[in-house]
């Protein structure tokens, strides 16, 4: 059952993203685009994407346990980092440069475009690399 659930709610984000245009990586680039032809309507799409996660972490957060999985596996780590701040900073640099993140390129392999291929191709080989680099945290300074 928890397999099938996450098979629909992977199909329902991969639904929302192509009729919001996120996989088009032209779309994603104008959002981007602050001091040249902006085009805001991702904007909204975030916008409207987190009221909808609000609510529904609000009212979930109040219950004991997910439906399928006996607790609730939140993050725990409570201050920002280094590993943090470069993650953060080559996932935006990665995002202007090519206009994919990991969801939409995921959600964009229907397309067939070589350069969606090239973007996952890429995004594995940078998960496995990050894998081995391990950078020193404040406690093992």
């Amino acid at each position: 059952m928890k397999l099938l659930i996450a098979f629909i709610a992977g199909l329902l984000m991969s639904l929302g993203m192509a009729v919001s245009k996120m996989i088009d990586p032209q779309k994603v680039l104008s959002f981007l685009d602050i001091t040249g032809n902006w085009d805001p309507s991702l904007a909204l799409v975030m916008a409207g994407a987190l009221a909808v996660y609000s609510i529904g972490f609000y009212f979930l957060m109040k219950k004991p346990a997910p439906l399928f999985e006996k607790a609730f596996y939140l993050p725990t780590q409570q201050h920002v980092d280094r590993s943090l701040l470069i993650g953060a900073a080559l996932f935006g640099i990665g995002w202007g440069m090519v206009g994919y993140c990991p969801g939409p390129a995921l959600s964009a392999i229907s397309s067939l475009s070589s350069g969606t291929f090239g973007f996952i191709v890429a995004m594995i080989a940078g998960w496995s690399i990050a894998r081995f680099v391990k950078l020193p945290t404040r406690n093992s300074a």
